[in-house]
């Protein structure tokens, strides 16, 4: 179980460390105004963005792992409310997709000033899985 836990904390940072830089990337390539800019701007967002769906792919095989070999967790509480607010960063972690192919097709839509809010998200989602997984309040 500890070599599970191990590896799924590694994929986690792995996935939040795109997390936390790609919306970052999304703000500069907003700001951004020639060419080669936005060209490499794309590049860089497409390259993080794979690494960082590594790290979340890796994740949830190690978590639904770990819940697999111990179902017992499944009956605690404060797990079903971590497990929504991980389908949460999955759900980021889609829309993250879409404003990639957005820049992509240079259809943009959103100011550099949405995007650093956008940025916020993922680290208020990593403060309450965090909390739930190491306090793992009784609920």
């Amino acid at each position: 179980m500890l070599w599970l836990k191990a590896l799924h904390v590694i994929a986690v940072v792995t996935w939040f460390a795109g997390l936390f830089y790609l919306p970052r990337l999304y703000v500069y390539h907003a700001d951004a105004k020639d060419a080669i800019s936005m060209q490499r701007f794309e590049i860089m967002e497409r390259r993080l963005f794979t690494l960082m769906t590594i790290g979340a792919a890796a994740s949830i095989f190690f978590g639904l792992t770990m819940l697999i070999a111990f179902p017992l967790y499944l009956q605690m509480g404060w797990l079903e409310i971590k497990l929504l607010l991980v389908a949460l960063v999955i759900a980021y972690h889609g829309y993250c997709y879409k404003l990639l192919r957005d820049f992509a097709a240079q259809r943009n839509r959103r100011s550099a000033r949405w995007l650093r809010a956008f940025n916020e998200v993922p680290s208020l989602l990593l403060v309450g899985i965090v909390i739930l997984a190491v306090v793992k309040p009784g609920f």
